[in-house]
């Protein structure tokens, strides 16, 4: 297996790469934009923002959430994304919150170092 070290400055880094940065959100976008509308709406956010799984979680231990909770975190997410308040996400607004996201977290890791399973096995060794 074959691990990754994830520290705020190789977050930075990589979002400070306009072609490697633009490239992930492109694909991400497209991915999610699954009626090819050019827009995310926010049945199609939200199986993203459910498949992170964060708030199901704790250090890695599923936990039931409470659904009125969860709806309410998921809405607020998307609000961060909808800056125009249209009800829809557009490509310059998923990449603009998607950076400010990266960089908030690279902002907490400069000192504590994340750990990633890159081969996707599910076991940090």
């Amino acid at each position: 297996m074959s691990v990754e070290l994830l520290d705020g400055a190789t977050i930075v880094s990589f979002v400070e790469d306009e072609a490697a940065f633009n490239g992930l959100i492109h694909d991400r976008f497209s991915n999610l934009d699954t009626n090819h509308d050019g827009f995310l709406s926010y049945s199609e956010i939200l199986k993203e923002f459910q498949s992170l799984r964060v708030f199901e979680t704790h250090f890695g231990i599923d936990v039931k959430r409470d659904p009125d909770e969860l709806a309410h975190v998921y809405d607020s997410l998307f609000e961060k994304f909808d800056h125009d308040a249209n009800g829809a996400v557009d490509l310059e607004e998923f990449k603009m919150e998607t950076k400010r996201m990266m960089l908030a977290m690279a902002n907490g890791l400069i000192r504590l170092p994340a750990c990633s399973d890159a081969s996707g096995g599910g076991q940090l060794s």
